[in-house]
This record gives structure tokens, sequence and C-alpha cells, in this order.
């Protein structure tokens, strides 16, 4: 398989780079680390005469608090996350779930920007952020914008980035004491065929918040109905409430049989993770929050 002939541009800011997308149009598409978007050239799935490569454009980096939250750029590799110790003090959750995406020569190479915009379907963070209840700020020029993880991804490989328009990071809000996160997913081949990611938050003794997302099912991530049915639960009836809560999940998804799995079993699937991310994200609220 060979790349077809094609143009690179190297900005060396957010300003630039959207000034060269506007102008290339459709003929453009921005990249970083590449893993996804090359491939799909490769086989001949997309085409593009011009690629503007990011990896120059320092402002897209670095890992840091920013404010009441925790701001990724967004070309840092979904190494760099796994292994960075603000990440792991912030959100062990977040970097726990890097550390599984695809394999580590991905994982050494791809980025959590390119994961999101190039909005592959089977995506562990496009899940997991909607749980997490991160913001993505996205700039053309001058002008910023701040949009819900939820939000972001609009259809498959579909985001509701304006052209020209970059995202540039992903904000982390501080997880109150007593606040559990729990991402959990299965794979058949090299993607996810689901992904369940859960926020719940104790406050004394009782579930004061609750979410739920569901991914790789469906045609975008969602966040599942059913997940304010937790609010009140203690110890004793918490199990009843998510298993009714993850049974709503299930029969509420829209999943698509891709091949691998029908309609049906995929909903199997959704009920069985999303009783086992609540379970998870519960245990770690009330054992203080993690």
């Amino acid at each position: 398989m060979k790349l077809p002939p094609f143009s690179v541009h190297r900005p060396r800011s957010v300003r630039e780079a959207s000034r060269l997308l506007d102008e290339l149009g459709d003929e453009a598409a921005a990249y970083c680390g590449g893993t996804e978007l090359l491939l799909t050239m490769k086989l001949g799935l997309a085409g593009y005469a011009h690629l503007v490569d990011l990896k120059r454009v320092d402002a897209l980096g670095g890992i840091a608090r920013h404010g009441g939250s925790l701001r990724i750029g967004a070309a840092a590799t979904h190494y760099e996350i796994e292994s960075s110790p603000a990440v792991r003090a912030w959100c062990p959750a977040m970097a726990a779930m890097s550390s599984r995406v695809a394999n580590l020569r991905v994982r050494s190479v791809g980025t959590l920007g390119g994961n999101l915009c190039f909005a592959d379907p089977h995506s562990d963070p496009a899940t997991f952020l909607i749980a997490a209840g991160a913001t993505m700020l996205c700039q053309k020029g001058d002008n910023t914008r701040r949009v819900p993880a939820g939000e972001f991804v609009t259809g498959p490989y579909q985001t509701l980035l304006e052209p020209g328009e970059l995202l540039v990071a992903i904000e982390l809000p501080a997880p109150p004491d007593g606040t559990g996160l729990a991402h959990v997913r299965m794979k058949l081949h090299e993607r996810p065929a689901v992904t369940v990611a859960a926020m719940v938050r104790v406050t004394d003794s009782v579930v004061s918040h609750a979410r739920l997302a569901i991914g790789s099912v469906g045609v975008v991530p969602v966040s599942a109905a059913g997940a304010e049915s937790l609010l009140g639960a203690d110890a004793a009836d918490f199990e009843a409430r998510s298993d009714a809560c993850a049974e709503q999940a299930a029969v509420t998804s829209r999943p698509l049989s891709d091949g691998d799995c029908s309609p049906e079993y995929l909903r199997h699937l959704v009920r069985v993770h999303s009783r086992q991310a609540l379970a998870a994200a519960f245990a770690a609220a009330r054992s203080g929050g993690s």
C-alpha cells in the first residue's frame, strides 16, 4: 500500500494552521500523529492533496493545571498522558484509560486530539471524557470556544469543528472528593466493540451525582439515560438501582451491527459493562475517589 501524492505544510502557530486549512479547504487535512489518517489514505478510503502537520505548533502540546482544570494539549500522545504524573495525580482513571488505547506503538505516536477529531465510532477517549465532564477547547485564529465533550462528535468521522478550526486542548475539571470514575470495554479485534465509562459521586454516604456514557456500539458516544435514578442510592440499594440503570442504557442504546456482533448482543454487552463500570465507580467514590 502506498500513499497517494500530497504536499505537506508545517505551520508554527494555531493562527497559521487555521489560515492554511481555511485556504486549502476540502483538499487539506490536519494531522499530528497520523496513525489513523495515514492508514486511511493508504487504504484508499480518503485522499487529500495537502496535509497540515501540526507537530511544530507548540501551543497544542503540554499537560498542566490551568485554573480549576487540568489542561491536556491536543497534541499530547496517549503514552504521554498515561505516564504523566500530573494526570495520575489529577485523574488516575484518565491515565488508566489511556494505557489501554490500541497498542504501545500507536500510543507512542497517536495523539488524544487526533483520536477525537478522527471521530472513529470505536473510541475509548471520547466515551471516557463524556463521563468525566471534560470540555474541548477549540480555536480558529484568535477566537476560542469551549464545547462539552458530549457535543464534540456529531457523527461517524464527523465533529462540530468549523473549517479552519482546531481542537487545541482538552480540559478536565477537578474531581471533587468522593468522586469515582471507571472505564471498561471489550475488544474483539483492534478496536473496542463496546466502551462504557461511569462517574459516581458520593456525599454523606449516598450518591449525589452520576453519569454513564456509552460508546463504540453506535454512531457516536452518548450520555446514557437513567443515571439520575442512582441519586440518593446508598450501599444497600446501589446494586439494584445500577442494574436498572444498566438495563435502561441497554434498551435505549442504538447499536449498529458491524459484522462481528448483532444489535442484540451489543445491547447485552452494554448491560453487562454498564453494571461493571457503575460498580467500580461507586467503589472508588466510597473509598475517597479516584
